[in-house]
């Protein structure tokens, strides 16, 4: 009895501590995120927690496809930090706010960053998939 109890804690602590830490990983350059086993991590690999990156603005990487939201059974510990994982582009949703030309976020097969401006939502210009 008292074998099942302890194998039943282990059990519990294991899956407690994997739902609530969602881990990630950025690069020293990079602007995406990325999951353990990403082909981009071989140079650099900083670990992060999900709701963090997500905050300071790191996007989900197009190859490896890391979770891009915080599981239900995880817990915020601010009301700030819960709007910013909701909108995480603080972008209003009002429709009749002034859209503002931004240049595009996108890089370009030569590794540097497009000049292109663009007024889309997700900020790529049309060659790189904006709207």
């Amino acid at each position: 009895m008292k074998r099942k109890i302890v194998l039943l804690t282990l059990f519990l602590t294991f899956f407690v501590v994997n739902v609530f830490s969602q881990t990630v990983y950025i690069t020293k350059t990079g602007a995406k995120y990325h999951s353990e086993g990403c082909r981009y991590l071989s140079k650099s690999k900083i670990s992060i927690d999900l709701t963090d990156a997500i905050a300071k603005g790191y996007g989900a990487c197009s190859v490896c496809k890391p979770p891009t939201k915080v599981s239900s059974s995880a817990t915020l510990n601010t009301k700030s930090t819960k709007t910013e994982v909701e909108n995480p582009t603080n972008q209003s949703t009002n429709t009749t706010s002034q859209s503002v030309s931004v240049q595009c976020s996108a890089t370009t097969k030569a590794g540097t960053r497009c000049k292109r401006m663009t007024k889309s939502s997700n900020g790529k210009c049309w060659q790189h998939g904006g709207n």
